[in-house]
């Protein structure tokens, strides 16, 4: 029956149809199936061991409630094409299609200055041109560019269904179910007022309930204190390989990931070597967890430690201040690793991290939700409800995190 649709059991929304023709072969394509080798939440399993959940189950999960979404505003009238529909998911399916391993680690380290946003796009491209130029719409949608605007809402926006599923999806992996949103609610009762998705009335209890586990998320899961170190290791350690390589000694790796340790990789470069685009497409979490292994067993102490650190699960220790971090201390404490580890001082950063974490719950300019009333008229979010208290939503929650090895 060539009409069939694909039928995925997915233990978040249950069955996912997914129909044969153009967004069957999307989700057939060599750079979709690649998402089943990226974790979706990095290392974030190191605290929570159920979250190994992938980003092709996320973009399944996105993609149906974009459907469900479109059916509703369809039920309320909204006139939406066949086609429209049909772009609107092959965007949503490909919206994270340019993300590399361990989510957003690789754009400061390995990559810079080009955001994974941007390489989906060239990626969605080449799908584009793989698929006999079926994607132009979706592509079109996906830019913000065609004139319905509310369809790119669906895609990008406060509301998207990016976030309705990853946030009720990592809510489900982690196991951390006070994060579990009601997304179903959301999107029976979004609407559309001058091509501006609104949510009706009756759902602003289901948003406050969303406005507050985006928070809860962030601080326990995403920018829980040893997820974030452990991040921090990786990320020096993938410093220290880059660093090695300038200084011409031989790092083992797989081809894609030697691509980006020996060349320094910034948009310039990336735009202008194709064969760049072609080792990020290579690259998955797995080129990275098998050059640690190698890297374990390095002649170069700090490469080897925090390939240690990393597969031992021997993560830096971390504090948590609310005030800056003074020299002095960060000072000290490369002293001290310096002289544990016996290495030059000048290395001893390899060792430690200092960062600034920054979270706004609300953010009145980016977080606007437009309720719509039964008599027409729209209120934000932030005025129509009466148990979030915006002043102390919109304030910036800004924490000092030092995380450092551990000895002894």
């Amino acid at each position: 029956m060539p009409n069939e649709a694909k039928i995925i059991n997915d233990p978040v929304f249950g069955f996912i149809k997914i129909p044969r023709g153009l967004l069957y072969n999307i989700v057939e394509h060599p750079l979709f199936q690649r998402l089943n080798r990226i974790n979706q939440l990095g290392l974030a399993s190191v605290v929570y061991p159920g979250a190994r959940h992938t980003r092709f189950q996320h973009s399944l999960g996105a993609f149906h409630l974009a459907s469900e979404a479109l059916l509703t505003l369809q039920q309320k009238g909204q006139f939406i094409f066949d086609s429209e529909v049909e772009a609107v998911e092959a965007a949503i399916l490909m919206h994270d299609i340019g993300h590399g391993p361990f989510s957003h680690v690789l754009e400061n380290t390995l990559i810079k200055g080009i955001s994974h946003e941007d390489i989906s796009l060239l990626m969605m491209e080449q799908i584009n041109r793989d698929l006999g130029n079926q994607l132009n719409l979706a592509i079109s949608i996906f830019k913000g560019e065609y004139p319905k605007n509310f369809l790119h809402q669906l895609i990008s926006s406060q509301l998207d269904m990016d976030r309705l599923d990853y946030l009720r999806r990592d809510s489900f992996y982690t196991g951390v179910t006070e994060g579990n949103i009601g997304s179903a609610r959301i999107i029976k009762m979004l609407n559309v007022v001058d091509d501006s998705l609104v949510v009706e009335q009756k759902g602003i209890y289901s948003l406050e309930n969303y406005l507050t586990t985006r928070r809860l998320m962030y601080w326990q899961v995403y920018l829980h204190r040893t997820c974030v170190a452990y991040e921090k290791v990786l990320v020096n350690m993938l410093t220290r390989a880059k660093d090695l390589a300038r200084q011409g000694i031989q790092v083992f790796a797989s081809p894609a990931l030697h691509f980006f340790i020996e060349n320094n990789v910034d948009s310039d470069f990336f735009n202008t070597h194709p064969e760049a685009l072609h080792y990020y497409e290579e690259l998955d979490d797995s080129d990275i967890w098998s050059a640690m292994k190698a890297w374990k067993h390095a002649d170069d102490k700090i490469l080897a430690t925090l390939a240690t650190d990393m597969l031992d699960r021997h993560i830096f220790k971390v504090e948590v201040h609310e005030h800056p971090i003074s020299e002095e201390r960060i000072e000290e404490l490369k002293g001290q690793i310096a002289r544990e580890m016996d290495i030059p001082v000048e290395d001893a950063h390899y060792m430690m991290s200092v960062n600034t974490i920054q979270k706004d719950m609300y953010n009145v300019d980016d977080d606007s939700i437009a309720i719509l009333y039964k008599d027409g008229t729209i209120r934000d979010i932030s005025e129509a409800s009466e148990l979030l208290n915006v002043q102390l939503l919109s304030k910036k929650i800004r924490k000092y995190y030092l995380c450092y090895q551990r000895f002894g």
